[in-house]
């Protein structure tokens, strides 16, 4: 069915500079064996760096909002085996967290009776477990799955423009505050956004062996469709993708090959329908429907395209709910002004606001080599096409909420980035080395706080929430932060606290009490505002807050002020 394997017109390091012989020199052989050894140690010391930022932020945070909803489902998988929770989203991320929960070992109350948010923070809080151990082993398959996609990213840029070029990748990727920073959360932004990258990459590949990768290609679109339903935008595009690499190495016999890359993008809708369909039925073999959350009726184009695809019961109802989240009037929070609904441009001010300038100029760059360059045009649809595709439906979205929606941005444009070395410029390799350096000095800095990220030219993290709000900022993450910082600089004081999150403040010994359920006279002493909660603060909250004076500030995401 598919074309004799044959080689592409990239070849995997025809650009790469380090694949011309070593001068001779004093020490003979040794330095080519240098070289052999060089690439890996410093991919796996950037590798290395990752995964301790991410351990480190995952240890130090609390439960984001989204997280007790993704543990709390995937903990009622292992022992119910039913879709009952969290049915907007298919099966497939939640399986990964299930294998950190399954070692965690918590105790589970299959009784309890509640919606997805109360059962996950009654598992964390109210079920006899530890949540900073069950936390951390549920982020932890997040975050193996955030490494091995670096090496995607490196390998992927790396076959276009040589090592030199995988490597200027993977350190973007690496250093990406964004990625750090969802990349060590028991959610699902970042493992849709990087089976979406390496379906994206093994259709690349199909250009040289289109027996071997396509079917992997629609295997790596099938985990994207199962953990997040915000990629269906991109199957057409990668099934066209596929259906081109085999057309590119099919036979002259133009109807042969027409047919041949038809087949390929069939195995790779197929491929992606069946990994769906086997993600589901490993939580229910019987696929029962059992949603707690009313489905809402969807009718007319959309509703019927929900009925058309050829997907489980279940992931159809996830689609629906989608649908019903979508026509519901959110609030949103962009530079000082609070909106209801959503804008357009938000995601691409967003990203420019929290990516670290070094980086923004190499993506811009990197995407216009990739054009430019005749050797790398062929690869330019394969990077910039889905992420693109996937950009353009993030923008129509009604939830301006932060750029996890739009993390696969910072993987795929990483790619493109480390293009940039491909250019016979002499001072490419210089430039392209400052700017790396300059992003990983600006990513250091901002250790341990990534979610707050900001860029030096809006002010750095603890600016961030005057233009953002929500997971851009404050998702509920710094509840153990605070708790520390009141025992040791405010024991004793009485405390009035507004918290945006899901943990629950009197299990970390916080005692506070709403200050929006008393007269405004009878607020004395600490008021303790999530900054997501001051940036939307109206009415009584806005009164609080304008009659009191800000003291200090915790993980960049909490203000406490003195009444």
């Amino acid at each position: 069915m598919m074309a004799q394997e044959q080689h592409s017109v990239l070849e995997p390091g025809t650009l790469d500079d380090a694949a011309t012989p070593p001068r001779p020199t004093a020490a003979g052989p040794a330095r080519p064996a240098r070289r052999r050894w060089l690439v890996p140690l410093l991919v796996v010391l950037l590798l290395g760096q990752l995964a301790a930022a991410m351990a480190t932020t995952a240890v130090q945070q609390t439960p984001t909002i989204d997280e007790p909803v993704y543990v709390g489902t995937a903990a009622d998988y292992l022992h119910e085996h039913r879709i009952r929770f969290n049915p907007e989203h298919p099966p497939l991320g939640k399986l990964v967290i299930a294998l950190g929960v399954a070692v965690a070992d918590p105790h589970v109350d299959t009784n309890y009776r509640g919606d997805q948010g109360e059962f996950g923070r009654h598992l964390l809080y109210e079920s006899g477990n530890d949540p900073w151990r069950l936390m951390f082993w549920a982020r932890l398959p997040v975050m193996v799955l955030t490494l091995l996609f670096g090496l995607v990213v490196f390998s992927f840029a790396r076959e276009l423009a040589g090592a030199a070029a995988g490597l200027a990748a993977l350190a973007l990727y690496s250093f990406s505050p964004d990625i750090v920073a969802h990349g060590s959360l028991a959610t699902l932004d970042v493992p849709a956004a990087g089976f979406v990258l390496t379906s994206a990459w093994l259709a690349w590949r199909a250009r040289q062996r289109p027996r071997r990768y396509v079917p992997l290609a629609g295997i790596a679109l099938g985990a994207g469709l199962a953990t997040k339903m915000s990629v269906l935008p991109v199957v057409p595009v990668l099934c066209a993708l596929a259906a081109w690499s085999v057309w590119h190495g099919g036979s002259a016999d133009r109807r042969r090959a027409v047919l041949r890359a038809l087949a390929g993008a069939a195995v790779v809708a197929g491929a992606a329908v069946t990994v769906v369909w086997a993600s589901y039925l490993v939580v229910d073999p019987r696929l029962r429907a059992s949603s707690m959350d009313p489905v809402p009726a969807v009718h007319g184009l959309k509703g019927l395209v929900v009925d058309l695809l050829p997907l489980p019961g279940s992931y159809k109802d996830g689609m629906r709910l989608q649908f019903g989240m979508e026509a519901y009037p959110w609030q949103g929070f962009l530079f000082g002004h609070v909106y209801t609904g959503s804008l357009w441009y938000y995601l691409p001010v967003a990203l420019l606001v929290k990516t670290p300038l070094g980086m923004l100029a190499l993506w811009a760059a990197g995407a216009v080599v990739l054009v430019a360059v005749p050797r790398l045009r062929p690869a330019a649809p394969y990077v910039l096409v889905p992420a693109a595709v996937l950009l353009a439906a993030a923008m129509t979205g009604s939830r301006d909420f932060g750029t996890r929606y739009a993390v696969f941005v910072p993987m795929f444009l990483a790619v493109a980035a480390g293009c940039v070395l491909a250019v016979r410029w002499r001072w490419a390799p210089l430039v392209t080395g400052v700017l790396v350096a300059f992003v990983a000095v600006s990513s250091v800095r901002t250790y341990p706080y990534y979610l707050p990220y900001s860029n030096e030219a809006f002010g750095g993290p603890a600016k961030t929430h005057l233009r953002l709000h929500d997971s851009n900022v404050d998702w509920g993450q710094d509840l153990g932060r605070l708790a520390d910082r009141l025992r040791e600089r405010y024991a004793g004081e009485r405390v009035w606290l507004v918290y945006k999150g899901s943990g629950v403040p009197s299990f970390y010994g916080i005692d506070a009490a709403d200050p929006r359920d008393v007269p405004e006279s009878e607020v004395h002493g600490l008021l303790v505002v999530s900054d997501s909660s001051v940036a939307k603060a109206r009415g009584r909250l806005a009164a609080l807050i304008a009659g009191s004076r800000a003291i200090d500030e915790v993980g960049h995401s909490i203000t406490v002020y003195r009444r």
